[in-house]
């Protein structure tokens, strides 16, 4: 791929990324509280969360959907829940903290609030049976339009060089309108098995 191309490319996705990030913030309050019950929904009838005990979510920030039913959902099964912390080494991963209820959190520097546990107890992804991911834009090839700082793609690297036993499996989260007819790939991004929305799930037979 030339020099152009990889130009035009990062162009389309700032712009696409910008576009997406608007339409989420607009959302008034109760198509949120919607999308957020039937988001839940669909996620709970998928194979892959049922059959998982230890289960990474997000908490929400920037407009993006809503995760507290599907976090309560997760607990409420006996599943042991997880959510994402920036590497205290090195700042480019993350690892993932068991979040039980009323677990104190902390905002990193991004304003992202997340959990306040001992080094210790922090888990990387190759501990997890299920990553719940946000995501700016989907395809329904499996490619994922992050915000730009590819923490996912790095701490999920390890999963490009599998052909089998491949956990955890990874599931983006987003409003369906957020889902593009195609998205370039660089050769770092990590394809999504699946990605559920508040109107559907959409899996990816080929990953």
């Amino acid at each position: 791929m030339s020099a152009a191309s990889l130009s035009g490319d990062r162009v389309a996705k700032t712009e696409l990324r910008a576009q997406l990030r608007e339409r989420r913030r607009a959302l008034a309050p109760d198509a949120r509280e919607l999308a957020a019950t039937q988001l839940a929904t669909q996620l709970l009838d998928t194979r892959a969360f049922r059959a998982s005990h230890h289960v990474a979510c997000y908490l929400p920030s920037d407009g993006e959907i809503d995760t507290l039913a599907v976090i309560q959902h997760i607990r409420r099964l006996g599943k042991q829940c997880y959510l994402p912390v920036l590497s205290r080494l090195s700042h480019d991963r993350l690892w993932f903290a068991p979040a039980a209820p009323g677990v104190a959190l902390v905002v990193n520097r991004f304003g992202i609030p997340e959990p306040a546990v001992p080094t210790r107890m922090l888990v990387r992804a190759q501990a997890l049976d299920l990553l719940l991911l946000p995501l700016v834009g989907f395809d329904t090839h499996g490619h994922r339009l992050g915000r730009g700082g590819g923490f996912y793609d790095r701490s999920l690297e390890f999963l490009r060089h599998r052909r089998c036993w491949r956990k955890p499996h990874v599931i983006g989260l987003a409003y369906d309108f957020q889902k593009v007819a195609a998205l370039p790939r660089d050769a770092w991004d990590i394809p999504l098995n699946a990605i559920a929305t508040d109107q559907a799930v959409y899996t990816i037979a080929d990953v």
